[in-house]
């Protein structure tokens, strides 16, 4: 008994730490995905939003490309990698590593070919073809050769639950793409007073650029870690002999599911991307210029913002699949039902606060970043409140990911599809421009009912004890929701939030005492203790705060 509480101490540590890793990667690049849209924005002049709009509808296919090109093959590698070792066959971890790299070559140069010359098909903004979307998607289709080879190397890694070298893999990509973004746009904009279009496509390219610099990081750390991955190897068990062929049918097997089920969020934006347009134009009178306007408000201005947040889902999805496909591997349901429940523990602690918070400070938020625009505000409003539809939809695909549900998933989430294209004219239909979040909000709920029903069945996940986490941290966000408005409303009687840097300071004053409320509540209330375990306890002690 004793044993199996300290391996649920060391899986509940190991979450953590990968969390904490995989959270700051992702937390830092979207910040600094966030923070250039503030100089880039300004640099487009009057073609802000219709540089946004293009960007948008490229990276929308493109990331589609990229979830074809690297075919969920790091997912898959992550979970293999992870089996194999729980079994101690370290080598066919590796093996799988050096032929999944070849697949990884072949998909890119296919997938980026397919891409480059399918643009003028895809470029479509619901009617017609539109030029300046071709040439911005065929820059995006150099990344395609290179990104497979990063996200195979990162998925490696993930494999033995070591998601240090992934989440800076991640920051260097992104600093770098961004240093691009900035200097070509300066250069193109406000030197050489250029095509917005041209610096568009030169923002694009970008994605190359920081995928080079990704890769060239991860090569470091493979060698500097290479004595004590040989060491692993050279001590497996070596009892299992799995042919090339075996091989590539496991990767296979497992990559089709991680295509579909990663692809989610995407889908959903694709069905906004190709269905708004025509559908908004036949109810109201407007230019199509004002209507990608619109779409760019939630399509990427309000989206670009809210995915900060998101990330917290998306890196705790990352730590938690090779963990609970170890604990499957095993057979060990006891350690599943507790994997799911300290993911769902941390989830809700984090990004329930996270949400209410963005939504409090939406005015001032989106004139940090756009300038002040009272429709942009309200679409980033209801976009912060769909950020946890989206954030619990990542981490539960990912949970049934982990433990082979992948047909399942893949179920549900065709489920919520159908469910938000039946949706989308009537949504649209009567709220408009929030029509469209109002409709994925429905989907998305469906799926995760239904995976959350299914995990409480199969898994004997403790769903009436999530709940009533749920409620007390919804209550509490509720409060710091309260604080964060007061404070901005405060402060807006002395300072006009539609002025940038009045907006920031705004901003940086209301999320301070918001987060102060909400870590002295769950301090005093035991929560944080009871989520982030005995660690957080030590440290509390140390700083006099236990009591």
């Amino acid at each position: 008994m004793e044993e199996n509480n300290l391996n649920s101490k060391d899986t509940q540590n190991t979450f953590l730490k990968g969390s904490a890793w995989m959270t700051f990667g992702s937390i830092a690049s979207r910040i600094l995905g966030a923070l250039y849209i503030i100089p880039w924005y300004a640099w487009m002049g009057s073609y802000g939003n219709i540089a946004n709009a293009l960007t948008a509808r490229s990276y929308n296919i493109y990331t589609i490309f990229i979830l074809i090109s690297t075919a969920g093959i790091p997912g898959a590698i992550a979970k293999q990698v992870a089996k194999y070792n729980a079994l101690n066959e370290y080598g066919i971890g590796r093996k799988l590593f050096r032929k999944g790299l070849i697949l990884m070559t072949v998909l890119g140069i296919v997938s980026a070919a397919i891409m480059y010359f399918a643009s003028p098909l895809l470029a479509s903004n619901g009617s017609q073809s539109d030029p300046r979307q071709v040439a911005v998607m065929r820059s995006l289709s150099y990344a395609i050769l290179i990104i497979p080879i990063l996200s195979i190397m990162r998925g490696y890694f993930q494999g033995y639950a070591d998601m240090m070298p992934s989440a800076m893999s991640q920051f260097v990509e992104q600093f770098a793409r961004v240093v691009w973004m900035l200097l070509t746009a300066f250069v193109i904009m406000k030197l050489q007073h250029g095509s917005y279009v041209h610096a568009v496509i030169q923002s694009n390219l970008a994605a190359a650029v920081g995928a080079l610099f990704g890769i060239g990081l991860l090569i470091w750390f493979l060698f500097s870690r290479r004595k004590q991955l040989d060491y692993l190897v050279a001590h497996s068990n070596n009892r299992l002999r799995v042919s090339t062929t075996e091989l590539f049918g496991e990767i296979i097997a497992q990559a089709i599911p991680f295509i579909i089920i990663d692809s989610g969020i995407t889908l959903f934006s694709l069905v906004d991307q190709y269905t708004f347009h025509p559908m908004i134009a036949s109810l109201v009178h407007a230019s199509s210029d004002t209507i990608e306007d619109w779409y760019a408000l939630f399509g990427l201005n309000a989206n670009k913002l809210i995915m900060i947040i998101v990330s917290l889902a998306s890196a705790m999805a990352v730590t938690a699949i090779p963990l609970l496909s170890a604990a499957h591997t095993r057979g060990d349901y006891k350690s599943i039902s507790k994997q799911i429940a300290n993911t769902m523990d941390l989830f809700l602690f984090v990004m329930i606060p996270a949400a209410f918070g963005m939504a409090a400070i939406s005015r001032p938020i989106y004139t940090v970043f756009y300038g002040p625009d009272l429709l942009g505000s309200n679409v980033l409003y209801l976009s912060s409140f769909t950020a946890i539809s989206l954030g619990l939809f990542t981490v539960l695909m990912a949970i049934l990911q982990g433990l082979s549900g992948n047909g399942l998933a893949i179920k549900y989430l065709v489920l919520g599809l159908i469910l938000k294209g039946i949706l989308q004219y009537p949504m649209i239909f009567l709220f408009k421009v929030y029509g469209p979040l109002v409709a994925t909000n429905l989907g998305l709920l469906i799926i995760v009912a239904l995976s959350l029903k299914h995990l409480e069945v199969q898994y004997d996940f403790n769903l009436n004890r999530t709940s009533r986490r749920l409620a007390g941290v919804t209550a509490f966000s509720v409060g710091m929701f309260l604080v964060v408005k007061l404070c901005e409303m405060g402060l807006g009687k002395f300072l006009n939030p539609d002025h940038r840097f009045n907006a920031l300071v705004l901003v940086i004053v209301a999320v301070g005492a918001g987060v102060v409320f909400y870590g002295l509540v769950t301090l005093k209330t035991g929560l944080v203790q009871s989520v982030l375990g005995s660690k957080v306890e030590s440290i509390l002690v140390r700083l006099h705060m236990d009591k």
